[in-house]
């Protein structure tokens, strides 16, 4: 046997091996004994089947199954004797398989192209310079969300004059020309103001009192849920509705706030918990703080990743890679989708490339006591939330252990750890100045951020 790597580019190689009759000889010799002893056919007893019959019957197929076994066990031992640092897997050059004559050939050639991982040199100093936010839960933030969980809390009530968060009860009715169409769409229906899409459309319900009629095209005001709700149709016909509607308001209803009383705290928090406005203000002021501190730290662990792929200056075997994403998706995939989502998929394994650099080189570990430790959290926050009594701690334990039999959750609970070990990494070494922004100014930055 004999393996020969030749290198197209220090991204990209090939590796070819090379198969004498003497390398799979015995192997297909045991497969064919082993397929002789389990024979069943009519006029011979098991097992005595005569060798000739067996080849002809089993022969190709057993050949083509070991010197595969041959070509793979090989293939992946060079791989891994010579240190290769590989990209997705080998990939066999169509070619040499067409070429091949199983019934006539005693030797073979097959050649695998293969991507090489290129060389991350990357660290981060206090000469790595990043900014973090401090988002601030103001007066008004928290005196708005008073506000929400006293409607939710509170009871619906009869308005005289509409207000952008009433809910009106009216009848759509499709108009030709200036009057109601004959035979045309009507429906009587609860309109929110707030599904209405923005707020120059929401005006037009807004201010109105029973028996106004407000005129539209549904089609162009609302999502199409919320008008195939309206109109009492299908969501695959409002496409076809180029009418305009007239709305007949005959009743708005508004959720009046619940009084805030002990009663009203002790739902929301149980009993006697909170006891003031105030308290409930200082409740909700820790809880938006801690949230909005999650997704600041959310957008400074997007701004690292960015810098540290520009840093770095990854270059992939991109070809090959789009080649190999080809073959190895389970469902079919076309080359123009591979190239719209290329760039993605590229940015995601530098990175990968770059955090596992980081993790080796300083030595950051995740160990089986803190995943436990870890997923014993998870399941008392699960079990808090459901209103649930805890668990005995022996009990926990073996309720974390058996989360962790399951791979896909384990490898999932270890990435947790490890991203947050490297936020605190990122932390402790870079330079980091902090900034003041209000929560408005941070949704925008963050949006902006997700679409580039």
């Amino acid at each position: 046997m004999e393996v020969v790597k030749k290198e197209i580019d220090k991204l990209n190689a090939e590796i070819t091996i090379k198969i004498q009759e003497a390398d799979y000889k015995d192997k297909v010799d045991t497969a064919l004994r082993n397929y002789r002893k389990k024979a069943n056919l009519p006029g011979f007893r098991k097992g005595m089947v005569p060798m000739g019959m067996v080849k002809n019957m089993v022969g190709t197929n057993l050949l083509v199954e070991e010197v595969n076994k041959v070509l793979s066990d090989t293939l992946y031992k060079y791989i891994s004797d010579s240190k290769l640092d590989v990209l997705g897997n080998p990939l066999p050059k169509k070619e040499d398989a067409a070429a091949i004559d199983w019934d006539k050939q005693k030797e073979f050639s097959f050649t695998y192209e293969i991507g090489i991982s290129p060389e991350v040199k990357i660290d981060i100093t206090d000469k790595d310079k990043f900014e973090k936010l401090v988002i601030k839960a103001d007066e008004k933030m928290i005196a708005n969300q008073i506000s929400e969980i006293a409607k939710r809390y509170g009871k619906m009530v009869e308005a005289d004059k509409s207000e952008d968060e009433d809910m009106l009860f009216g009848k759509w009715e499709e108009l030709e020309g200036k009057t109601v169409k004959e035979g045309g769409i009507t429906n009587e229906t609860v309109l929110n103001i707030r599904t209405v899409n923005d707020k120059k459309n929401q005006k037009k319900f807004i201010g109105k009192v029973a028996g106004d009629i407000v005129t539209a095209k549904p089609q162009e005001i609302a999502d199409a849920q919320y008008v195939a709700a309206w109109l009492g149709i299908d969501q695959e016909y409002i496409s076809d509705q180029t009418s305009e509607f007239q709305y007949t308001i005959s009743k708005i209803n508004r959720m009046e706030e619940a009084e805030l009383n002990q009663e009203f705290f002790d739902k929301i928090y149980g009993k006697d918990t909170v006891k003031t406005k105030a308290e409930m203000e200082e409740k909700l002021r820790a809880e938006m703080t801690k949230s909005f501190e999650q997704n600041a730290e959310q957008l400074f662990e997007r701004e690292v990743q960015d810098h540290l792929i520009k840093k770095a200056k990854l270059e992939l075997p991109d070809e090959f890679m789009k080649k190999w994403l080809m073959n190895a998706n389970e469902k079919p995939i076309t080359k123009e989708q591979i190239e719209s989502e290329y760039e993605q998929y590229a940015l995601g394994l530098k990175w990968q490339l770059i955090e596992n650099k980081l993790i080796k080189d300083n030595k950051i570990e995740v160990t089986k006591e803190e995943v436990v430790a870890h997923t014993k959290g998870l399941i008392a926050q699960q079990l808090s939330g459901m209103g649930g009594n805890m668990m005995e701690d022996a009990e926990m334990d073996e309720t974390a252990n058996r989360v962790l039999e399951n791979q896909e959750e384990a490898k999932r609970l270890y990435e947790q750890l490890y991203a947050a070990k490297l936020r605190e990494f990122y932390n402790a070494t870079a330079k980091i100045k902090q900034k003041e922004i209000s929560y408005d100014d941070f949704v925008k930055l963050a949006e902006k951020k997700r679409t580039k």
